[in-house]
């Protein structure tokens, strides 16, 4: 019975702080184009950061609440979870997925370094607090260098920054309330973690690399699954890119700066299974994005991929 009212509690905490991601991102998206950001920008900062918020406040949470071992294997869980889940449904649902610009002059590059710099520094099973800063040093040169990049896009909105009025004012109220969404999902959520693994005598690092990390990749599941079904695959594939480098840096490195132990610690399981099939998966996803289309058949590859991972991660194979 009460393992129930726990589970039930860890879908509510999760619901409502996906829900509070949308608030924010919507309401945060219509400021920046009010105040003049140019969509690129938007798109990077905003957007980006937006769709990643659930696994970032998820992980605060987690070592504020002392379970950090829930933080290395949320993020690779979710970003597992955004190439063979996200990007396997989003090819399965049309026949292939197109991207007509070329990957491979900034994108696949710099998904592939965020990946070996996190790897490089989860090696020795801890992430430590100056590895931490290095983490989050190395996202702000990746967001420097994709705005570099894409200075090209200089369209501005229609609006510009001026005067509140009735509209940006409900804006920021939404805003203020997706924000609270997170927070009050986010203590639930690691809640529900610990006493579902006490429970269960499951360790918290493994609710977090399935459950968790496939409940904050959501966002991107919708948004990428909305974008292929609507004809918009470079949305589709372009959302994960951003994403899976906030989570290996960011998600990783913000939280292992204020932990107390000083260092965030790494479970078997997330070593052993989670690290090799984030690397195994950004490595398939590479050599997809080279040859700039992701086929049915390879959507279905990707699926079989997760669904091994999972089995294998509960030692059912």
């Amino acid at each position: 019975m009460e393992l129930g009212i726990w589970i039930l509690v860890f879908i509510g905490a999760l619901i409502i702080l996906i829900k509070g991601a949308d608030w924010l991102l919507d309401a945060a998206e219509k400021i920046g184009l009010r105040m003049g950001l140019s969509s690129f920008v938007v798109g990077v900062l905003i957007v980006g950061l937006g769709t990643s918020l659930p696994e970032l406040i998820s992980s605060l949470a987690a070592v504020l609440k002392e379970v950090p071992e829930v933080v290395v294997a949320n993020a690779v869980g979710s970003n597992i979870a955004n190439i063979l889940l996200v990007i396997g449904l989003s090819a399965l649902v049309t026949k292939r997925l197109t991207v007509s610009k070329n990957l491979i002059d900034s994108e696949l590059p710099m998904l592939a370094i965020s990946t070996s710099i996190f790897l490089s520094v989860v090696y020795d099973k801890v992430v430590t607090s100056g590895e931490a800063f290095f983490l989050i040093a190395a996202y702000f040169i990746y967001i420097f260098y994709t705005i570099y990049s894409g200075e090209g896009d200089e369209s501005k909105s229609a609006f510009s920054f001026g005067r509140p009025d009735k509209v940006m004012m409900l804006d920021a109220g939404k805003l203020i309330i997706g924000v609270v969404g997170l927070l009050v999902g986010a203590k639930y959520l690691i809640d529900a973690v610990v006493e579902i693994s006490i429970l269960t005598d499951i360790a918290p690092g493994i609710i977090s690399i399935t459950a968790i990390a496939f409940g904050t990749s959501l966002p991107e599941i919708i948004v990428s699954m909305r974008a292929a079904l609507a004809g918009k695959t470079e949305v589709a594939v372009g959302n994960i890119f951003g994403s899976n480098a906030f989570n290996a840096l960011m998600v990783v490195g913000i939280p292992g700066i204020i932990t107390s132990s000083h260092f965030l610690p790494i479970d078997e399981k997330t070593f052993v299974y989670g690290v090799p099939a984030m690397a195994l998966a950004t490595f398939i996803f590479i050599i997809s994005g080279i040859s700039k289309t992701i086929y049915r058949w390879e959507g279905m590859m990707f699926l079989l991929f997760y669904a091994l991972f999972i089995l294998n991660l509960f030692e059912i194979l």
